[in-house]
């Protein structure tokens, strides 16, 4: 097992225990591709890292040795187009099976990695190409993206190559045919072309509410942040399937399909769905018999909107949600159904889990996010950076003076060291995610600080309301926004999708406003209520509701 190399100890009898003696030894010359992908088919050459799968009958199952063995063909491959230590690449692989063998040969090579979204415009990628001074870009085959890359390049200098996978257009590399061209053996770096710990070996875009996308990097230690995020939250198990839902764009890739379980020798199994339909993914969990699964609180609403009790899922035996606070009502129908606890985990694409329900120790409360994770020192302040009492809310804050880095932690903002100084400079990391502590040491999510309503003098954090919307029966989900206001500045606004059999009207409008008055607080009612088909979000499942708020102040 690799996790000797990295923890003294793996065993731990309470959760205090884990909390004040788990212990990450990070090596100074740690390398993902190397010490972790060559390592385990060096150890077992035939132990599977990879199982693949889409909506269009392809299958293919990967061992750690083909993974190695490929990465070392691709490192040959982008040293040939000028990639070598510090060059930046960017990946838009949606869930191809091709993204871990690119990503994995550029750990390798020290290049520096930016993950991509389908989602990118023209604008967005000749700002990033120009902001990070990107290189190259693999692409998948899709016609949206391609047309937004030809259309950026002549605006993006830095932009040198561009690369197709399974796909041949003119003008750009075939990847796949060009692949198989170069040795599959590709020795460590040394000298001025090896790595230390402290380069930058990714960068995740991520978007404020307000200014262009700031460049999150990370350090070569990042992975071994996410062994608690794998081991202790998502509990997967070596030789086991675990299934994260996330689009390779995304940090919640990094965190659920590729380096925390790989550490621990899970088996990934990735469906490369065109698009989200609940019963297609409800039968893929139950042909693969997944062991662990995480996705985000949506898909789990979905799902259940469909027959549940159909499936045989006892091959999943521990479930976790992230990237959004979870209903308690969600988590009551799921466990009613299937037996199974959603154990809540929070943090950022600037970390690994801060805060989170680690089984066997924590006993998850629906509703709650858990408790802080053992890497970082967490607690809440209030505006005048006093630490908050239980019960106050306050800003999620993580101390980084005064002891080591936390392992997993960004270490600034890639090319800004101002921005880097303004979030790093002090003794605390602000996360600007508000929230609240009960008596028994767990975390409550409130809102992210611009989410939070403001109205009549009153704080409303949306998640609240958002969860008393979600009981009743005809609701599948909804945004709470704050809506602009002449009087009270601020009023409630909820955007509903409506379950099957339930129409807009203003009699169900009447009784979700009097069943939020009675579940909770009346004064947090929606004043204003709007049903729409679908609510609008990232490709990794997030609700956008800052969307929401600049249209309705236009």
């Amino acid at each position: 097992m690799l996790l000797d190399r990295f923890l003294p100890r793996m065993e731990f009898d309470s959760y205090e225990d884990f909390k004040k003696n788990y212990r990450c030894e990070v090596p100074e010359t740690f390398n993902f591709g190397f010490d972790i992908v060559d390592e385990w088919a060096k150890q077992e050459p035939d132990k599977m890292a990879l199982v693949w799968c889409n909506d269009h009958g392809e299958e293919k199952r990967f061992t750690f040795t083909d993974i190695s063995r490929l990465s070392n063909r691709a490192a040959n491959f982008f040293k040939a187009h000028g990639v070598k230590k510090g060059t930046v690449v960017m990946l838009v692989l949606r869930r191809r099976w091709e993204y871990w063998v690119c990503a994995t040969a550029l750990h390798k090579l020290g290049a520096t990695l930016i993950p991509g979204s389908l989602q990118l415009t023209k604008k967005d990628l000749v700002y990033r190409a120009n902001a990070a001074k990107i290189h190259m870009i693999v692409c998948v085959d899709d016609d949206f993206v391609i047309r937004q890359v030809e259309e950026a390049m002549p605006e993006a200098p830095t932009l040198q190559y561009r690369a197709l996978v399974a796909s041949k257009k003119e003008g750009w590399i075939d990847f796949s045919a060009e692949l198989m061209q170069y040795p599959e053996d590709f020795a460590r770096p040394t000298g001025e072309e090896a790595h230390s710990i402290n380069d930058i070996m990714l960068v995740y875009f991520t978007s404020g509410t307000t200014g262009m996308p700031k460049m999150v990097r990370h350090n070569f230690a990042h992975p071994l942040g996410h062994i608690v995020t794998a081991k202790y939250w998502h509990r997967v198990q070596e030789d086991k399937l675990h299934m994260s839902v996330s689009d390779s764009g995304w940090a919640k890739f990094g965190w659920g399909k590729i380096y925390g379980q790989w550490i621990c020798g899970a088996t990934i199994f990735c469906y490369d769905m065109d698009k989200f339909v609940p019963l297609n993914l409800l039968k893929k969990l139950e042909q693969y018999k997944v062991t662990t699964f995480c996705a985000p609180p949506t898909m789990f609403r979905f799902m259940l909107q469909e027959d549940v009790t159909k499936f045989d899922l006892s091959s999943i035996q521990h479930c976790c949600i992230a990237g959004e606070p979870l209903n308690p009502e969600v988590f009551k129908q799921w466990e009613n159904l299937t037996g199974l606890k959603l154990y809540e985990g929070f943090g950022q694409s600037e970390s690994s889990v801060f805060v989170g329900n680690f089984a066997p120790w924590v006993e998850p409360k629906p509703g709650s996010m858990g408790k802080p994770a053992p890497l970082y020192d967490v607690d809440l302040r209030n505006a005048n950076g006093q630490s908050c009492e239980d019960g106050e809310e306050g800003e999620i804050c993580i101390r980084i003076k005064g002891g080591q880095w936390p392992t997993g932690l960004f270490t600034g903002y890639y090319l800004n060291d101002e921005l880097t100084q303004e979030a790093l400079g002090g003794e605390w990391y602000n996360t600007k995610d508000v929230a609240w502590r009960d008596s028994k040491g767990y975390f409550w999510f409130v809102g992210r600080n611009d989410d939070v309503i403001k109205c009549s003098g009153y704080r409303i954090g949306p998640f609240e309301v958002e969860s008393a919307l979600t009981e009743h029966p005809a609701v599948v989900e909804c945004a709470v926004t704050a809506a602009p206001d002449p009087i009270r500045g601020q009023v409630v606004k909820a955007t509903i999708v409506l379950a099957k059999g339930y129409s807009p009207s203003p009699e169900l409008t009447k009784e979700l406003q009097t069943y939020v008055k009675k579940v909770t607080a009346p004064y947090k009612y929606p004043r204003i209520v709007e049903y729409v088909d679908e609510l609008p979000k990232t490709l990794g499942g997030k609700i956008k509701r800052a969307e929401i708020r600049h249209k309705d102040h236009q």
